[in-house]
């Protein structure tokens, strides 16, 4: 069995900025996985949402 290399480009991680590493990518640490992981999980990633007064429904 080989051993497949990782064809994906490093970049900095989206949570502190180091470079990512192909094991946790596109992060750098199994931490900053966890810490996104927990910002989304907590709704800090929510899409803000602009309520209507009904008044559009014609």
């Amino acid at each position: 069995m080989t051993e497949e290399k990782d064809s994906r480009t490093p970049r900095p991680c989206p949570n502190c900025g180091k470079m990512s590493l192909p094991q946790t990518y596109p992060f750098c640490s199994k931490r900053c996985r966890m810490v996104d992981l927990n910002r989304w999980l907590n709704g800090s990633y929510a899409i803000p949402a602009v309520e209507s007064d009904g008044d559009d429904d014609v």
